[in-house]
């Protein structure tokens, strides 16, 4: 495994990746540079927890499309491949083989490919820690056992789910960029919970009319997130200057005016 990674500002250098916590943003460097030639890192959690980071650091990444679990306990870099690129005569083959074999990869980032994909939110083969994004995933550990008689959801099913909150999204663009597992994965939040992210995004964009509303291939990919119930804060309300404190103006010259204009 060669001893050098790089990161690819196409990567980092963005909102999506710079809105993350600091922590969130570390473990994403250190899972990064444990990684085998593949971009597979066989111990994540030993590593978040190694380098002093939380188990909601990871959950994040997740839930943010950096890094994709596998029942096993393996994860991979999404992005390995748009930051590195190792010489084949120096490549060292993942010993992940079978994970490899679930993923696809387009335009130099993997993604699980629908019919091969892990049970979603599992970390673990067994009992596993649930990563999902409801309004629990984030804040605590919801500690399960995996069965393999759990009723499953059909396709149709889930495409009828996904109808119905594109629906409430203002802008209809990009929607066959939302992949079949994205769209369970958003089955699973629910529609209530979404139809209340939604409304708050829609908002925050009637407050600031400069404002236009993502493609809803961007919102339904990671967007909403923000405006999900255990994630989501209310706007600080601005205070009337005329009955605030008035220790906010640079001196008496500027609140003297302010009282003129206001009448």
């Amino acid at each position: 495994m060669a001893a050098k990674r790089m990161f690819s500002l196409d990567v980092i250098d963005t909102d999506k990746f710079m809105d993350m916590p600091n922590s969130t943003q570390s473990l994403y460097f250190h899972l990064g540079m444990r990684s085998d030639d593949e971009g597979f890192v066989s111990s994540p959690r030993k590593i978040t927890r190694l380098v002093g980071c939380q188990d909601d650091d990871l959950k994040l990444l997740i839930a943010k499309g950096y890094i994709i679990p596998f029942n096993s306990g393996v994860i991979v870099i999404a992005d390995w491949n748009i930051n590195n690129w190792v010489r084949p005569d120096r490549k060292h083959s993942t010993l992940f083989q079978h994970e490899k074999g679930m993923l696809g990869l387009e335009n130099g980032t993997y993604f699980l490919l629908d019919n091969l994909q892990p049970n979603d939110n599992q970390v673990t083969a067994k009992c596993h820690t649930e990563i999902s994004i409801d309004k629990n995933s984030i804040n605590k550990n919801n500690k399960q056992c995996a069965s393999d008689n759990a009723p499953k959801v059909s396709k149709a099913a889930i495409n009828e789910f996904f109808e119905s909150i594109w629906k409430l999204y203002p802008s209809k663009k990009g929607k066959g960029q939302i992949s079949d597992s994205k769209k369970k994965v958003l089955y699973n939040i629910g529609y209530d919970e979404l139809s209340r992210a939604i409304e708050r995004y829609k908002a925050g964009l009637a407050k600031d009319e400069w404002r236009k509303p993502q493609n809803g291939s961007t919102f339904f990919n990671s967007g909403y997130i923000d405006y999900l119930d255990a994630n989501y804060s209310e706007p600080e309300q601005i205070t009337d200057p005329e009955e605030g404190d008035r220790s906010i103006y640079q001196d008496e010259e500027d609140y003297r005016r302010l009282r003129e204009e206001l009448g």
